[in-house]
């Protein structure tokens, strides 16, 4: 198998701890195996690590750390409140009873840890932390708030035990806070730190796994680089996005004055992927990516590849847009480019108009449901949500309990992999509509009550997703819809599962027959009554299967599920992940795997490494082309339906492409070639456009095989879908043989 190497870093770090005097092993720190990815069988609960349980007092102010800067009450949510590791193994059986398989934590990795003053116009201060762990300063030692690495494997280890994945946050789009914005941008920090290095390059652990002063100068840590003083580029430097709404805005200029990674600088590249190689090889069965909206895509792309190599997870990341958005298509292109799911804005954005304002109708929320399994490429992936840490709390804007518990149900049977944000379940809320007000310290706000009802209808569905692959990986239907009411249709196969809504309150309204695909016969209500459903009779008639005309109360879900015969042909229902090089793991999800089966990529025979009735582990086949393949499951003569694999020419770095051209209103400027990574001279599978901040000169970084000859050419396109090649002979570029290499073309001309 060709994988990326893991380098010194990682070989010492997984795979031994060294002792204080560098001269022994510790046998008990291995290199651990994860579950398996998170699929759409999955319900995620996201817990930001500071604001769900204090389960050891003992970390709520490690050594160092100003303790003014601690509340724990709850009351002043700028600041640490205690919430740790412990405290998440300590409520894994509340969190199993919810039906919940796999929890998503804050960053693990130790950030910045002194105060961040906002100056006010009153004259006033506000002091922060970063709790939330998105401001960075060493990848390579734990955030001392959450507890040490033998917690983090604690924490590990205590969830695989009980059947649950675990998905860690983690950023590569910045450091933390460079320049204060509140007091006239005066340099403020940023800055990325590493453990001691011993001679041979290796960082310096202990047997514990933490990293300690090897060479005795009285510190543990070294300084990386400072942003205020980058002299061999490792950010962009640019300031504030602002109100660009460039693509070159949001990817190289600042969010919020966070110190912006220049990820198309080779070093920086080799850095990040080291460090997402270290928290991957210990074993979580998923990654969160921060602010993939605002990262380069090649890169992107060729951290996911160099994780998966070593070993497949699940990725999504937080493409952050709104409804409507002129950034929709980008962000329905991202997975596609790069091979990380979205967070499902659109569909959290839908929501909340129609089940939380009401400012959107039913009807609405079924054409999302709609027009997004057609533009989404692998639509049961998508991770979707209410409510998260970025966005107020949906009990902060519908306080009925009714339309909350619809949603909730909604979420759970529509496709994608639902998040439940911690707290949701209690139908937690905030003062305010900002995000803040949302982190709230869950063990001060809230009991965690198994008997909510909320608690009980993700329990009760979460389990039905299990069984049911209708709602796994079936197609979604509108049976019917209009302002109040949403009965909708999942259907995998033979497998199929209804929902009826109304979102009214205290309204009782009717639905007219409808035609369905279930079979005939009764069916109960999945729910058993916990949000007022009813069971209903399916009969034939000479239109199909139809339910008669029926009333909803207010606030009723009804879910009506059918489930099939053990399958005898293979059905695939997913795949993770979606793309990746030979030699790469590959899991197929569906059913009808136990017979004596084969896998397929295209016309090659793959591996396959392990397999149940509903899971398959293989592995992608040397020989096959690169490009998309179809992967089929086969037994006799009988084949599964095909699912879509992008394979790899090669291990991913980048060329960033320079071109001087002139261009009409409505133009823009591609690169096409002879790699499938450039279209294989095919224009409608061309790269992305270029970005141009300084016209007529275009650039875009792409992400390539490494050592590789490549031919090239530019064209035009307009918004009409109008091609102009350029003339002259094919151009030529070999991309750097360093894996993570990213070289610069010339500036070249375009060829009239």
């Amino acid at each position: 198998m060709k994988r990326r190497l893991i380098n010194s870093v990682l070989a010492l770090v997984l795979l031994i701890s060294l002792v204080s005097t560098a001269s022994g092993v510790s046998p008990d720190r291995t290199l651990q195996d994860s579950i398996s990815p998170v699929t759409s069988k999955d319900v995620v609960y996201q817990i930001i690590t500071d604001r769900f349980y204090d389960g050891d007092t003992n970390n709520n102010i490690p050594d160092g750390f100003d303790a003014a800067l601690f509340d724990g009450t709850g009351n002043d949510l700028k600041l640490y409140q205690g919430g740790d590791w412990q405290g998440i193994i300590d409520q894994i059986p509340y969190l199993k009873g919810m039906g919940i398989t796999a929890i998503w934590i804050s960053a693990p990795y130790e950030n910045r840890d002194d105060e961040i003053i906002d100056y006010q116009s009153d004259g006033s201060i506000n002091k922060w932390t970063s709790f939330h762990g998105y401001h960075v300063r060493n990848y390579f030692a734990t955030n001392k708030h959450f507890g040490m690495l033998q917690e983090f494997e604690l924490l590990r280890d205590q969830l695989h035990a009980n059947g649950l994945k675990l998905v860690i946050d983690f950023v590569t789009n910045h450091t933390s806070r460079w320049k204060n914005p509140t007091a006239q941008y005066i340099a403020e920090d940023g800055c990325l730190y590493e453990p001691d290095r011993m001679e041979n390059g290796e960082f310096a652990f202990d047997l514990n796994g933490e990293p300690y002063d090897y060479n005795q100068d009285g510190l543990i840590e070294n300084l990386v680089v400072d942003p205020n003083n980058d002299v061999n580029g490792w950010f962009h430097g640019l300031g504030d996005r602002g109100t660009d709404d460039s693509r070159f805005g949001f990817r190289h200029k600042e969010l919020g004055s966070l110190a912006d990674f220049s990820q198309e600088n080779e070093s920086v590249v080799k850095y990040l992927e080291e460090a997402a190689l270290f928290w991957s090889s210990m074993g979580v069965d998923g990654m969160r990516h921060d602010a993939t909206l605002h990262m380069n895509p090649a890169f992107v792309k060729g951290l996911k590849d160099a994780i998966d190599s070593n070993g497949t997870i699940t990725h999504f990341g937080e493409f952050f847009i709104g409804r409507p958005d002129p950034k929709y298509d980008e962000y329905v292109y991202f997975p596609k480019q790069t091979g990380v799911s979205n967070l499902d804005f659109e569909f959290y954005r839908t929501a909340t108009s129609v089940f939380g304002d009401f400012s959107s109708t039913m009807q609405d929320f079924g054409e999302m449901l709609t027009y997004t399994q057609v533009d989404y490429e692998f639509p049961n992936q998508a991770v979707t949500f209410l409510d998260n840490h970025d966005v107020t709390r949906f009990g902060y804007i519908q306080q009925n309990h009714k339309p909350y518990n619809a949603a909730l149900a909604v979420l759970m049977t529509s496709r994608g992999i639902p998040n439940i944000y911690y707290g949701t379940e209690q139908y937690v809320s905030a003062t305010d509509a900002s995000d803040v007000a949302g982190r709230v310290f869950m063990e001060r706000s809230c009991e965690f009550d198994t008997a909510s009802t909320a608690y009980q209808v993700i329990a009760t569905l979460a389990n039905l997703r299990q069984e049911n692959n209708a709602i796994a990986f079936g197609e979604t239907r509108i049976l019917y819809s209009n302002d109040d009411i949403l009965v909708y249709e999942r259907k995998f196969y033979d497998e199929v599962v209804v929902v009826a809504v109304n979102r009214q309150p205290d309204k009782t309204l009717y639905v007219p027959t409808i035609t369905t695909s279930l079979p005939n016969g009764y069916y109960v209500d999945a729910l058993n009554g916990l949000l007022y459903g009813d069971g209903v009779d399916v009969i034939n008639s000479g239109a199909g299967n139809q339910i008669a005309g029926i009333e909803l109360e207010g606030g009723e879900v009804s879910v009506w599920a059918h489930e099939a015969y053990v399958a005898t042909t293979p059905q695939l229902g997913d795949v993770v992940s979606t793309m990746g090089r030979a030699g790469n793991t590959v899991f197929l999800y569906g059913t009808g795997f136990n017979a004596d089966v084969s896998v397929y990529f295209d016309a090659v025979e793959a591996t396959i490494i392990s397999k149940s009735e509903t899971m398959i582990e293989t592995v992608v086949p040397t020989g096959t082309i690169a490009g998309y393949n179809e992967i089929r499951v086969t037994h006799n003569a009988a084949a599964s339906n095909p699912i879509m694999y992008k394979v790899l020419s090669g291990d991913q770095n980048q060329i960033v492409f320079h071109v001087n051209a002139e261009t009409t209103y409505g133009e823009n400027i591609y690169i096409v070639g002879d790699i499938p990574e450039l279209g294989s001279w095919d224009p409608d599978f061309c790269t992305e456009a270029m970005m141009t901040p300084n016209y007529p000169e275009w650039f875009l970084p792409v992400s390539v095989p490494s050592g590789t000859d490549i031919s090239f050419k530019f064209i035009k396109k307009d918004t009409d879908g109008n091609i102009t090649w350029e003339s002259g002979a094919n151009r030529t570029i070999t991309s750097s043989q360093v894996l993570t290499g990213s070289l610069d073309s010339p500036v070249y001309s375009w060829q009239n």
